[in-house]
């Protein structure tokens, strides 16, 4: 896969290698580039990224396990679907995952998969460590792109079909009307 797919499938990247996480974890706060919101809006088919912040914690947990908690804080902008002017709209997307190694995630999958039966609120089972890596920009990305409204309004529009007066001529049944009424008028009365 070259540069420009990668790009495409990840426009902002901040990679945190997991064997450099001290024992106490790490706190990370980013901001995308210019670039990296310019390729978002184009991934998501957004008018513009206006900015994204996003905010996290990461804490080693017991076997090559890592939570991920945070925020991730966008501005876009969109085109509303009722008057297609531009609107801006902000983003406030809460972020905590599990991340385990590959290896371990047929695993705890299953283990997910078990508990279905049960009523207790389940979480989800844990996302990969590739290749030692948690990319929290793309992490943070994927947070955004959840939060998008995909049919966004400017406050206090509504759309309101136009609706016409029905002309009583105009129905289904209109014209065998009138061709019952012109084999009314040919027949001869008293018949």
């Amino acid at each position: 896969m070259n540069k420009a797919t990668t790009d495409k499938i990840d426009p902002w990247r901040a990679p945190i290698i997991v064997t450099q996480i001290p024992d106490t974890g790490l706190h990370r706060d980013l901001e995308a580039d210019a670039a990296a919101r310019n390729a978002m809006a184009e991934v998501a088919g957004l008018r513009e990224v206006l900015s994204v912040r996003a905010s996290f914690d990461v804490i080693p947990k017991s076997d090559g396990r890592f939570q991920v908690t945070g925020t991730v804080k966008a501005r876009i902008g969109q085109t509303c679907v009722v008057t297609l002017d531009p609107i801006e709209s902000d983003i406030d997307e809460p972020i905590d995952l599990m991340f385990a190694p590959p290896e371990q995630i047929p695993v705890l999958s299953d283990t997910v998969d078990d508990d279905v039966e049960s009523e207790a609120e389940i979480s989800d089972p844990p996302e990969p460590i590739i290749g030692g890596v948690i990319d929290l920009g793309r992490l943070a990305t994927d947070a955004l792109f959840l939060g998008v409204d995909p049919y966004p309004r400017k406050p206090g529009a509504v759309f309101e079909p136009q609706i016409a007066a029905a002309d009583p001529r105009d129905h289904p049944f209109a014209a065998l009307k009138a061709l019952k009424g012109n084999v009314n008028a040919k027949k001869p009365k008293g018949k």
